[in-house]
């Protein structure tokens, strides 16, 4: 049975670049930081790497050291900025930090990890997928010293509007640390550190084509200058300081190639992306389901919908017998017992949070595989309400 993978905001496939990339690099054994041969060869393919994945969020020049921090995923690259930030200077402990109520758990969870310390922390509303603005600048006082604000809903697909948010917290203090975890975001929508105003941004390379167990936390050269972070892992100050612990070049050069290759096609690929969508819309609109589309802007990629009382661990046994698969949510979270906050803070009730499936396209999906998702949705619906009669 041929298998058709729609849940690619969980991981997606490597492609042919980052196979050949790892590859190449498994045959430069030597440590990064050694000062022979062997060494020094690895330390150049690290930097080129570091180079090629900079250059996709905007910059023009090879990162300074510190700009661009290679981590082992993006959680743990949302966990240094936010910790890191945290711990970086004495007069901020006790101090505010905002997010939203919508976040990843890499960020969620180190926020609470900051409250348990007696840090302030608060969640601006998303409801529909659209940043509440009012209550972000509301939120703003003199003891306000991070934002994190995510791109893109992992569940949802909302795209925040970053830049708007961004520039409200530059202009009440330039000197408070903004950062996003860009992770969903990037490649779907473009990524400039300059117009965003973003001091730290999270990338992952499984969200990409790229390996897993790889990620990296871009800092501007303000936040370096102003010595906003500080490391939360400590060993032999590898990434100037800021992440210690030898390099996984085989899994960063496999990166750095899907990096190149995505920025390359961006355009063509969020287009096909967005046409894929588009027509799942269109067709899973003629079906008895509640597509949960964002209010404000959306990712080109995802799209949220809830059953007709039936709960998504059983559709989603039930699309895979057709050889289809989709997720409940977040993978980062399928471990967990709770309701979703980021379909709570969306609007969703919890008995609609239970029935709701993620569809996440990748650039490699079809409109074979929508027709293929439509029919087997359109079966199953049938199948299931008439059994729970």
């Amino acid at each position: 049975m041929k298998q058709i993978y729609l849940d690619n905001s969980a991981t997606t496939p490597l492609c042919a670049p980052a196979i050949d990339a790892m590859r190449q690099a498994m045959e430069h054994y030597g440590n990064p930081s050694s000062l022979h041969p062997l060494g020094q060869t690895a330390h150049t393919v690290l930097e080129h790497a570091r180079r090629d994945v900079a250059a996709t969020l905007g910059l023009r020049r090879p990162p300074e050291p510190g700009q661009l921090i290679f981590t082992s995923c993006g959680s743990e690259a949302d966990n240094l900025a936010i910790l890191g930030t945290a711990y970086a200077k004495s007069r901020r402990r006790g101090g505010r930090v905002i997010t939203t109520d919508s976040e990843h758990p890499g960020v969620e969870n180190a926020m609470r990890a900051l409250e348990k310390e007696g840090f302030e922390v608060i969640r601006i509303p998303t409801r529909g997928g659209v940043l509440d603005m009012e209550r972000l600048n509301d939120a703003l006082n003199s003891s306000v010293f991070l934002v994190s604000l995510m791109a893109v809903n992992n569940e949802t697909g909302a795209a925040y509007d970053l830049e708007t948010a961004f520039s409200l917290v530059k202009a009440y203090n330039d000197t408070i640390v903004t950062h996003t975890d860009a992770v969903q975001g990037y490649l779907k929508r473009p990524l400039n550190t300059t117009s965003l105003k973003a001091d730290m941004i999270t990338v992952s390379a499984h969200k990409i084509q790229g390996p897993k167990g790889v990620g990296a936390l871009y800092v501007s050269p303000a936040a370096l200058k102003r010595r906003d972070l500080s490391p939360v892992l400590f060993g032999g100050g590898q990434e100037s300081g800021f992440r210690s612990g030898t390099e996984n070049l085989i899994g960063i050069a496999g990166f750095a190639a899907a990096a190149k290759c995505g920025f390359e096609h961006m355009q063509r690929d969020i287009a096909h992306m967005r046409a894929l969508r588009a027509l799942a819309i269109e067709r899973l609109s003629a079906l008895p389901v509640q597509l949960n589309i964002p209010h404000g802007s959306c990712a080109p990629h995802i799209l949220n919908l809830t059953l007709p009382d039936i709960r998504s661990e059983t559709m989603l046994h039930a699309l895979s017998a057709h050889g289809i698969c989709v997720s409940a949510g977040s993978a980062c979270s399928s471990h967990s017992k709770s309701i979703s906050a980021s379909l709570t803070a969306f609007g969703l009730s919890p008995a609609q949070i239970e029935c709701s499936i993620r569809v996440s396209f990748g650039p490699q999906n079809t409109e074979d595989d929508v027709t293929a998702l439509t029919h087997a949705l359109s079966a199953e619906i049938e199948r299931l309400v008439k059994i729970h009669r």
